[in-house]
């Protein structure tokens, strides 16, 4: 139980750290993390702690690029949906499920009886 409560805490003041980090950026690096955080939570599967990593890589980059003097879009590019995704390949996401899920149903379905491989 300890540990349980240990790690929850942790999160939240790592999430915390986290979020003052963010209000710290230039304004449109906080309205495009912001926009960001909100897409990447709708494909968090599991604990999201491996979204939270993502973020926690975004905001660093971002923090990189303001403090180079770019524009927040001169970082993630027009298309923001695009460079979203590229983030969501590093991580656990509910399309990852659903997708190996389609792949084993297909799989189990047409395996065949008389072939026991």
């Amino acid at each position: 139980m300890t540990n349980f409560l240990k790690k929850i805490l942790g999160d939240k003041k790592e999430w915390r750290a986290m979020e003052a980090r963010a209000k710290q950026l230039p304004e449109d690096y906080r309205v495009m993390y912001s926009e960001i955080q909100k897409y990447l939570w709708k494909f968090s599967a599991g604990s999201g702690m491996t979204t939270i990593a993502v973020l926690k890589d975004l905001l660093g980059l971002f923090e990189s690029g303001a403090a180079d003097g770019r524009r927040a879009l001169e970082v993630t590019g027009d298309d923001v949906a695009a460079f979203c995704d590229e983030l969501l390949t590093h991580a656990h996401t509910y399309t990852e499920d659903w997708r190996k899920s389609l792949n084993r149903n297909v799989t189990d379905k047409l395996r065949n009886p008389q072939d026991p491989s």
